[in-house]
């Protein structure tokens, strides 16, 4: 999967900060609920705009930048 297909940084989106294409819902905020313990399921429920594959991309994008 290549995270780039559906996840974006634009300066006029959330301050350029990495989000799900499409949304202002930022990298930092998935990481986020994930460690707290949210499934993907979970996520999904409370940010309906999210998919499997875009939550997958935040964490082949991790690896990328840090």
């Amino acid at each position: 999967m290549d995270y780039r297909d559906y996840l974006e940084s634009n300066a006029e989106v959330m301050l350029g900060k990495p989000v799900v294409k499409g949304t202002r819902i930022s990298v930092a905020l998935i990481l986020k609920k994930l460690s707290e313990g949210a499934s993907y399921d979970d996520i999904i429920a409370a940010y309906p705009a999210l998919t499997h594959h875009s939550i997958s991309a935040v964490l082949a994008y991790v690896p990328d930048v840090y």
